[in-house]
């Protein structure tokens, strides 16, 4: 296990606060988080005024991946916002849920059925009507990705936080593998312009450090996107759309790379060199609120519960397992069908 980094202690315990603040009501802010919320809410009407919109809606990845494979075919259901959705693209092989889809039959072997019910400006609230929508096909596992909206529209967090923790029980308690993309780093975004700028990057990360902690205590896993929209979007400016502010295809396709090798473990597709965590990656068990300030500092970084000497619990709360799988080989990315493909041989 390993110790803390300077300044760690501080914002695990901001995580905390601001987890616990969901599982039981408050508000979750300070006198200064509540200055902050305030300026963050009058300034990000701006920033969204500067985003814009693209026109008409992302293409529908919902459908069959995996021509030819056998096997016992998996579902996945597709929940949350705009880049769940796919907003700004316009193939449906550009989308991150096709991306995904065929990452997934691509590495099980198996043919994949998605459905999408994300949805552009989707915020935490919006999770228990997609969840209605989703569970019609029985899913084997559920990805979300939410809290971009949350933030830019001054969300309370631990409201927020609630309502991701509640879908996530609502999945676990139907017997779904849940994997959440936590909240990415809102601090780079260029339409984004100081002092908003600086408050959204603390806000994000905080919010995705808290929503680590509900999602691992409801049942599920995460995946850090933190920096998936900073410093390496940053460093790639094909990475972003027109807007400055969605993804592009590239940027797309990068976000289900991240998200891809814990899909895969979540459905027990798990290559056998990473069944056991290597120190040398930075894998390590880990106190919950520790794990999950560290795991914003890395995109892809795996959060999942485990338990140490029998116990799921140590003298600083919920042990975690922090994993920083491999990505995989880029696949060939398909078109979803309407109908089940016959299999290989068929």
């Amino acid at each position: 296990m390993r110790a803390p980094y300077p300044g760690d202690v501080g914002k695990a315990g901001a995580a905390r606060k601001l987890a616990a603040a969901a599982a039981f009501g408050g508000g979750g802010l300070s006198v200064v988080g509540a200055c902050l919320y305030g300026l963050l809410r009058a300034e990000a009407m701006l920033a969204r005024r500067t985003i814009g919109h693209t026109d008409g809606e992302p293409p529908d990845s919902t459908g069959w991946y995996g021509k030819g494979r056998t096997g016992a075919s998996l579902k996945v259901a597709l929940l949350g916002d705009s880049s769940a959705a796919g907003y700004g693209v316009d193939s449906v092989q550009e989308t991150p849920g096709a991306h995904l889809a065929s990452g997934l039959a691509e590495g099980s072997e198996r043919q994949v059925y998605l459905r999408s019910v994300a949805f552009v400006g989707a915020q935490s609230r919006d999770l228990d009507r997609q969840i209605d929508r989703a569970m019609s096909i029985e899913p084997h596992v559920a990805v979300i990705l939410v809290g971009a909206n949350d933030v830019t529209h001054s969300r309370w967090p631990s409201e927020s936080v609630r309502m991701l923790e509640a879908a996530v029980r609502r999945l676990r308690d139907a017997g779904v593998e849940v994997v959440v993309g936590t909240c990415p780093d809102l601090g780079t975004i260029e339409p984004i312009a100081p002092p908003l700028r600086q408050v959204a990057r603390l806000w994000s990360r905080r919010l995705a450090a808290a929503q680590t902690i509900a999602t691992v205590e409801a049942g599920g896993r995460t995946v850090s996107l933190g920096s998936v929209l900073g410093p390496e979007f940053a460093a790639t400016p094909t990475f972003f759309g027109p807007d400055r502010f969605h993804p592009s295809a590239d940027g797309y396709s990068a976000l289900a790379s991240v998200l891809l090798p814990s899909v895969l473990a979540a459905v027990g597709v798990i290559p056998f060199e990473d069944l056991v965590p290597e120190p040398v990656r930075g894998e390590a068990i880990l106190p919950i609120s520790q794990a999950a300030v560290e795991a914003t500092r890395t995109p892809g970084t795996e959060i999942d519960g485990t338990e140490v000497a029998g116990s799921t619990r140590g003298a600083r709360g919920r042990w975690v397992q922090l994993r920083r799988r491999r990505r995989q080989p880029e696949s060939d990315v398909e078109s979803p069908q309407s109908s089940q493909p016959e299999t290989a041989g068929a």
